[in-house]
C-alpha cells in the first residue's frame, strides 16, 4: 500500500470517529429534551379529550397496553377520580385520500365520546384538511356521540346513508374519520372492563 493512500485513509477514519463521537455526545445530551417534548406533547393531546374535572391523576402515566383487531399495540390512557376510572383515551386510525390518519380519542366510562382530535394526516390541504380542529369544528360534532347514539346505521357520511356531513370535494376524508371513531367505540365496547378495571 503506498504511502498517500494510507496517510488519506488515516486521515478519514479519524473523521468518521470524530463525526461518529460527536453525534453520540449529542444524542445523549438531547435525549432527555426529546423525551421530555414527547411527553409534553402527549399530554397536551391527552387535554383536547379527556377533561380536566373528571380526573385527579396523571392519565399520561396510568395506562394498559391493548391490541387492536389488527393486532397494533394501543396504550390506552386512564382517567381517574377518586380512584374509580372515568374516562381512557387512545389512537385510532382512518383512511383517508392520501394516506393514514392518526386521531386520538377520549371516551368516558360509559361509553360516550369526551372528544376526538386530528395527531396526524396527509389530506390535501384546504380539502381534507378540514378534519383539524384548527381548520372547522367538524371533529368537535363527535363529542358527546356513542355506539347507540346515532344508531350504528347512520355512522356513515350522509353520501352514503349516514348522518355526517362531508367536505365538498373530499368525501374520503370525513369518511376515514368517521370509520376510525366508529371502530374506536367498538374497540371500547369489546375492551371496556381491561380499560377501567381498578387495579
Amino acid at each position: 500500500m503506498k504511502p498517500s493512500t494510507l496517510k488519506h485513509g488515516v486521515i478519514l477514519g479519524t473523521f468518521c470517529l470524530g463525526f461518529g463521537l460527536m453525534l453520540a455526545v449529542t444524542d445523549r445530551l438531547t435525549a432527555a429534551d426529546i423525551a421530555a417534548r414527547a411527553l409534553e406533547d402527549r399530554m397536551n393531546s391527552l387535554s383536547q379529550v379527556i377533561p380536566n374535572g373528571i380526573h385527579d391523576n396523571n392519565p399520561v402515566t396510568d395506562t394498559v397496553a391493548l391490541k387492536d383487531d389488527r393486532g397494533r399495540d394501543i396504550t390506552v390512557y386512564r382517567a381517574r377520580k377518586d380512584g374509580k376510572v372515568t374516562g381512557v383515551a387512545y389512537e385510532i386510525y382512518g383512511s383517508g385520500y392520501a394516506g393514514e390518519i392518526k386521531l386520538m380519542m377520549g371516551v368516558d366510562a360509559d361509553g360516550k365520546i369526551l372528544g376526538v382530535r386530528v395527531l396526524a394526516h396527509h389530506e390535501t390541504p384546504g380539502l381534507g384538511d378540514k378534519i383539524e380542529e384548527k381548520k372547522t369544528d367538524w371533529i368537535l360534532r363527535f363529542t358527546g356521540l356513542s355506539i347507540g347514539n346515532p344508531p350504528l346505521d347512520k355512522w356513515k357520511v350522509k353520501k352514503d346513508g349516514g348522518q355526517f356531513d362531508q367536505f365538498a370535494g373530499a368525501t374520503i376524508t370525513p369518511r376515514g374519520v368517521v370509520g376510525a371513531v366508529r371502530g374506536g367505540l367498538g374497540f371500547f365496547a369489546a375492551n371496556k372492563a381491561k380499560m377501567t378495571e381498578v387495579n
